[in-house]
């Protein structure tokens, strides 16, 4: 049952209550976001939760130092689609209740940002979400050790430690890293950080030039994509991530 001191808050016919975040649902109302419905792949889904204060932060997650893939790492909340997930959104919403505890009724989406790729070949669609701020959220200690939020000018302000240079198909990608109170915001989430600060808050950043600062290269590799008996369409670079 939804806590009732949020009944408001789901209520009103705008639940954002400041203008940053007002100009945030507009930018990404009219944003054309990638797909890559095309290629046969399994399917996830993650919610960007942007907390709704008066400074705004963003919530994460880190995956429980217990598990076989991905432990320590940072992440959104999200996981892979399940047959009784009606879409993507559906996928993230479940998985953010089963993850942190979030009732899916206190998320007011915004948009989707454009598919990627993770490491192991999923197919990621990140889906962007307002959240009050304050809930009683409870991590699942059979997958998360910490949930924690940041400040939305912390990236905005591009307080990166330094740049981590991934190559995919001889494409590089300059992903930021971010080290705060000793976490660290790097790979994937890094990615899908920059389409929002560039989409949603028109912030000059980009995953295909070279930023100022520190570098730190990994070894090339070769994207997951799967091939496709039809090669007329060409991918987009900005999808190769």
């Amino acid at each position: 049952m939804l806590d009732a001191r949020y009944h408001g808050w789901v209520k009103r016919d705008k639940v954002i209550g400041y203008p940053m975040l007002e100009n945030l649902r507009q930018k990404l109302q009219l944003l054309s976001p990638k797909r890559l419905d095309q290629f046969k792949m399994s399917e996830a889904a993650v919610l960007i939760p942007v907390v709704d204060r008066v400074s705004p932060t963003l919530l994460f997650t880190r995956r429980a130092s217990h598990l076989s893939t991905h432990s320590g790492q940072v992440a959104f909340p999200g996981g892979k689609r399940e047959p009784e997930d009606k879409d993507l959104y559906a996928t993230a919403l479940r998985e953010a209740q089963e993850e942190i505890g979030l009732e899916p009724a206190l998320v007011e989406p915004l948009g989707r940002l454009s598919d990627v790729i993770s490491l192991h070949g999923l197919r990621v669609t990140p889906w962007v979400g307002i959240i009050p701020p304050d809930l009683p959220l409870v991590a699942d200690p059979g997958e998360l050790d910490a949930i924690f939020e940041v400040p939305l000018s912390h990236f905005l302000e591009d307080r990166r430690t330094h740049t981590d240079v991934i190559t995919v198909d001889g494409v590089a990608h300059y992903v930021p890293s971010y080290h705060v109170d000793g976490h660290v915001i790097w790979g994937l989430s890094a990615m899908m950080l920059v389409e929002l600060l560039a989409e949603g808050f028109g912030m000059s950043i980009d995953l295909f030039q070279q930023p100022p600062g520190a570098l730190q290269h990994y070894p090339e590799r070769k994207s997951r994509l799967p091939q496709q008996p039809d090669t007329t369409q060409a991918i987009p670079k900005s999808i190769r991530k």
